[in-house]
């Protein structure tokens, strides 16, 4: 009995300078078609649930099984393992969230064989990989005639270019939280830096792993990346550093943002500790002089006084307006 494929599906690009169809399997036995096929050919699974399903295929491509184990493992770094008859490179796949302003990561494995390509992917709706599908249906482009390893290089690429993409937005979101961050120390701006904070760290760890990847791929004599191809990765390892670059400057302003939001909670928090301290020292001769004529002793002299109400009342009038005056000679309010 044939076993089936998870639900996501598998789909195939096959495809030489000349020729191209798409094709979506309805199981997994129907790979055997494209694994020594003269064309080229692009398999992608959605879903890596079905470890069954992921060994079965690792058996058809003759897979190694520690690189079916890695593929499994969900959050890997992103790394490449070279072996006889195929590259695996791994790295993490990001999506901007629009509605909730958040980054999610996705692991994606490729594996390149001589005449074709596997890319495994989590059962996450969407991905990256749109502009290379169409590229590769308009016909006679590059991508068509350039070989297997260009069309690796392409898929990195996609992933690589989106990067820019979620680091552009969150460069938006940091401008204008610098704009209202020393006018509005509030919890919620706190909260929306830890959360970009969190995004920017996210995006780090997905690419700093890549600059030793695309290294080795630079550096690497496997017969499946052509000589005239590896320039292409080079300028991807450019592009990276500009990344990294950028990563870190963001998370810069974030922590100085962090530090002027703290300060400015704290300054606002000492005037008004500033202001009731000011109240408070108001009172306090205030609450002696009351004090001292709440107290029922029989012989107090200015008990029996005509203007002993009055008098009392200049003194604590007196004490205020001169303390008032004072604190605002020292620039204390």
């Amino acid at each position: 009995m044939e076993q089936s494929v998870h639900p996501s599906g598998i789909t195939v690009f096959d495809f030489d300078e000349g020729t191209f169809s798409e094709t979506e399997l309805k199981n997994i036995t129907e790979c055997h078609l494209y694994k020594d096929k003269s064309t080229f050919s692009w398999i992608n699974i959605d879903g890596i649930e079905d470890k069954e399903s992921i060994e079965q295929i690792g058996q058809i491509f003759n897979i190694h099984p520690l690189v079916v184990e890695d593929i499994l493992i969900k959050g890997q770094r992103p790394k490449m393992e070279e072996f006889p008859n195929l590259i695996f490179v791994s790295l993490q796949m990001l999506i901007y969230q629009e509605k909730e302003g958040t980054v999610d990561s996705e692991q994606v494995s490729f594996v390149l064989g001589e005449r074709f390509i596997l890319t495994f992917q989590e059962d996450i709706p969407g991905d990256v990989f749109d502009p290379i599908r169409n590229r590769i249906r308009v016909g006679k482009t590059k991508i068509r005639s350039a070989g297997i390893d260009y069309l690796l290089y392409s898929l990195i690429q996609s992933v690589i270019d989106h990067y820019f993409g979620i680091l552009e937005k969150l460069g938006d979101k940091i401008e204008d939280l610098e704009a209202t961050v020393m006018d509005d120390a509030s919890m919620w701006n706190l909260k929306l830096i830890y959360r970009l904070k969190r995004d920017i760290i996210t995006l780090r760890k997905s690419v700093w792993p890549l600059r030793e990847l695309l290294n080795q791929i630079t550096r690497s004599e496997s017969e499946l990346f052509q000589h005239k191809n590896k320039i292409y990765f080079r300028d991807l390892y450019d592009h990276t550093i500009e990344i990294i670059d950028s990563i870190e400057v963001n998370r810069d302003i974030l922590t100085s943002l962090l530090d002027i939001h703290l300060s400015s909670m704290s300054y606002k928090m000492n005037n008004v500790m500033k202001v009731l301290t000011v109240i408070s020292t108001i009172f306090i001769p205030l609450t002696f002089i009351t004090s001292i004529y709440g107290m029922n002793f029989t012989f107090m002299p200015e008990l029996k006084w005509k203007y002993g109400y009055a008098f009392v009342w200049g003194i604590m009038l007196f004490c205020v307006f001169w303390m008032f005056y004072f604190f605002r000679r020292k620039k204390w309010f």
